[in-house]
């Protein structure tokens, strides 16, 4: 019995048997994100059109249970802009932004080459391990390294007074400096894994013939890492300097949980301080114009790494 051989294009898909009619590729990619898409509209779509909104708006407590917003033009924005705090919020956010990105590269770089060893209890003990920051929750994170730097019963004091290197407690989180230092220590603790796994995952992909014919040419471990390593984890760099720079100056959960701005506003970042505006002193147009002028310095910094960082990586 001859049997007709049929392309698998010739049945049409249930969903289209379903509306009665063919569909091509971009209707059909459309009708299956469809859903998503409603529901990123709705999550996320609407607060930001209303953020907006806001933000070029004079809105009072009266007027958002009324929805009377006048239109206020750029007047939040100037008014933002010409606050000494708010921009000197902004330059210590780009300054924690660098500092904790650059430690979490560095410690994820390390972390990873522990994991990619062929000693293989080692490395199980490391992957393990790896995994426990970045499963903790950002304010339980902030919470937890707040008992840890707390002056009378925190870890770290007990720590020193017993190795016998304090003679009494130190207040970390008390003095301006060592404030910011441990919100950047606590921060950069939590989100390491994430460059590790990446960095890993990198590292496995390399070649063991190329290091062999670095070892035939007589190079050495150092040698080896800046000059085949290294080069080829620069692509990972840059996808980690474009996200995690995103992430970093939006920092606010280890902030509320570890000093809430404090000592006075040494710790204060910019999304404390669109918080700190709109909760605290409810400016709620100001605290969304704050908030959209941090949004724009993210995606300006986004678009330079695209176009000098991760292009050039390219």
């Amino acid at each position: 019995m001859a049997v007709s051989a049929r392309s698998p294009q010739s049945h049409p898909l249930p969903i289209t048997r379903w509306i009665g009619k063919e569909l091509n590729e971009r209707q059909l990619a459309l009708g299956l994100n469809l859903p998503v898409i409603i529901v990123l509209i709705a999550l996320i779509g609407y607060p930001l059109f209303y953020a907006c909104r806001l933000s070029i708006s004079q809105a009072t407590i009266a007027g958002l249970r009324t929805n009377n917003l006048p239109f206020a033009g750029i007047k939040n924005y100037v008014a933002v802009l010409s606050d000494p705090l708010f921009i000197t919020t902004l330059l210590r956010t780009l300054i924690f932004g660098a500092i904790s990105v650059s430690l979490m590269i560095a410690v994820g770089l390390f972390v990873a080459v522990a994991m990619n060893q062929e000693n293989v209890w080692l490395s199980r003990l490391t992957r393990a391990s790896v995994i426990l920051p970045w499963a903790v929750p950002a304010i339980a994170n902030g919470v937890m390294w707040s008992f840890v730097f707390n002056p009378r019963y925190g870890h770290l004091n007990a720590f020193l007074f017993t190795l016998g290197l304090i003679d009494k407690p130190l207040t970390y989180l008390s003095q301006p400096l060592t404030a910011m230092a441990c919100v950047i220590w606590a921060y950069v603790w939590r989100v390491f894994p994430f460059s590790a796994l990446l960095f890993h995952a990198a590292l496995q992909g390399i070649s063991k013939e190329i290091y062999e014919a670095a070892e035939v040419d007589g190079a050495s471990e150092w040698t080896q890492f800046w000059k085949i390593t290294f080069p080829l984890l620069r692509p990972v760099i840059a996808v980690l300097l474009v996200l995690r720079t995103a992430f970093a100056l939006t920092i606010f959960d280890e902030v509320f949980a570890m000093t809430r701005g404090g000592p006075g506003t040494s710790t204060w970042t910019a999304a404390w301080y669109s918080y700190f505006t709109t909760f605290d002193r409810l400016k709620f147009d100001q605290g969304a114009a704050s908030a959209f002028v941090l949004a724009m310095v993210i995606f300006a910094l986004a678009i330079l790494y695209i176009r000098f960082v991760y292009t050039r990586q390219e």
